[in-house]
């Protein structure tokens, strides 16, 4: 009977990691969610194989971090994508130069 219930538990919690995603790879999603309907699934995968590629450090994660507090794009509300093309929202969202 053990053995199920801490399988079980051990499967749930592996789930549990597998979710979760660096604060770089939440905000690169962000941006998927801005392109058109039949790119975002391609965009979703390139941010996938960056990831993979790609170990960023924490003062990068600190920094994605930051910058998801201030990007406000709703997946729900594709308007909210319009701050892009500002200068005040590439800043929040890090694609200021």
């Amino acid at each position: 009977m053990r053995r199920p219930a801490a399988l079980s538990l051990l499967f749930a919690t592996l789930s549990l990691l597998a979710g979760c995603k660096s604060p770089c790879r939440e905000l690169s999603e962000r941006f998927c969610d801005c392109v058109d309907r039949y790119q975002r699934t391609l965009c979703l995968q390139n941010v996938a194989a960056r990831e993979r590629d790609l170990e960023p450090t924490e003062e990068q994660l600190d920094v994605c971090e930051q910058r998801l507090a201030t990007c406000n794009i709703d997946p729900d509300d594709r308007t909210t994508c319009d701050i892009l093309r500002t200068d005040e929202g590439k800043d929040a969202c890090g694609l200021a130069r």
